[in-house]
């Protein structure tokens, strides 16, 4: 299977299909007196996940699985796969050490989907109505690594709760940083640049648009976000507009960069600097990439690729392919 396709499965979860290898693993789990059927079902049971990672039952079912097939190494990569996608809080992955997780297992699966709901309108009616909850769950975005797509996915059909519930504010705030962790995430840059635009930040959401395009070209919002200023109307004229100059462009870069880029680093950075050091832009970029940091390198090259730069265009199609391969 293509990456491209996988990234499409996780992005969009195609619940009938979970729901239906799940119903596999389980007729085969009945039937587990020989160890071929419990093989079978624990196919099933991961292609469930696969295919619909927001489903509670699906992650029980696999779980339940590996349990009796005494698999302690699967339940660990089960419970690590969970925390991940609930945001790698260290916390969470800390229990695992010196824990007899064919006994303990089910418990810590189930006290990691009860703490951190997979469904966003089941987290957001034991949130949304508590200031506290939001101000905690705001923190934890902002300490969280949202890098796996299914993290960044998750939290940000969580955000849009906050959204709908008329914290705007707090959504732009907090998809900022999802979206520095995970720029290929294009629907919160879409959703992003809908608010904008609503709101009448129109550079704004310029921005955001031109993000989502740039990472999926097939859905042009960024152009037809730009038909849509030109044709309005006051007053029987056309009301100029302009895209943002590359200035205002390369800032909006160099914000989404530095919430990408990791403190030490930044700090380390500043430090050459006051001393006088040259940076080299591409070894900044290369720094970047050997540390892991694709969002980082994403968002500088694109600062480079919006002055025209030719290396740094060639080098965000290289970034964007590195990203998509992180499946």
């Amino acid at each position: 299977m293509a990456n491209s396709d996988i990234r499409e499965k996780l992005q969009h979860p195609r619940r009938s299909l979970g729901n239906r290898h799940r119903s596999q693993a389980e007729k085969f789990l009945k039937i587990s007196n020989e160890d071929a059927n419990l093989s079978w079902a624990e196919q099933s049971a991961q292609q469930a996940v696969l295919y619909d990672f927001t489903n509670p039952d699906n992650w029980v079912t696999l779980t339940k699985i590996k349990i009796l097939r005494n698999d302690k190494i699967g339940i660990r990569a089960v419970l690590e796969e969970l925390f991940t996608i609930l945001g790698r809080d260290p916390e969470l992955l800390n229990q695992l050490k010196n824990i007899d997780l064919t006994h303990n297992g089910m418990d810590l699966l189930s006290a990691g989907l009860n703490i951190d709901p997979l469904d966003p309108d089941k987290w957001a009616k034991d949130v949304l109505d508590n200031k506290e909850k939001i101000k905690i769950f705001s923190e934890r975005v902002e300490s969280l690594d949202l890098r796996d797509v299914r993290a960044n996915v998750l939290f940000s059909r969580r955000i849009e709760r906050l959204r709908d519930n008329g914290d705007e504010n707090l959504f732009i705030h907090l998809s900022r940083i999802i979206l520095a962790q995970r720029p290929s995430n294009h629907e919160t840059w879409n959703e992003l640049g809908k608010l904008h635009e609503r709101r009448g930040e129109y550079d704004d959401a310029w921005f955001c648009y031109d993000q989502a395009q740039t990472y999926f070209p097939t859905l042009p919002v960024r152009d037809r976000y730009k038909l849509r200023m030109e044709a309005k109307m006051d007053g029987g004229d056309i009301i100029p507009w302009k895209e943002p100059i590359v200035k205002n462009r390369v800032d909006f870069l160099k914000k989404m960069e530095n919430m990408a880029t990791p403190r030490n680093y930044m700090e380390n950075l500043d430090e050459l600097k006051t001393k006088g050091t040259n940076i080299d832009i591409y070894q900044r970029i290369s720094d970047l990439r050997a540390q892991n940091n694709l969002s980082g390198a994403f968002f500088l090259s694109r600062q480079l690729a919006a002055e025209g730069d030719e290396r740094g265009i060639k080098l965000v199609k290289e970034i964007m392919e590195e990203m998509s391969d992180e499946i």
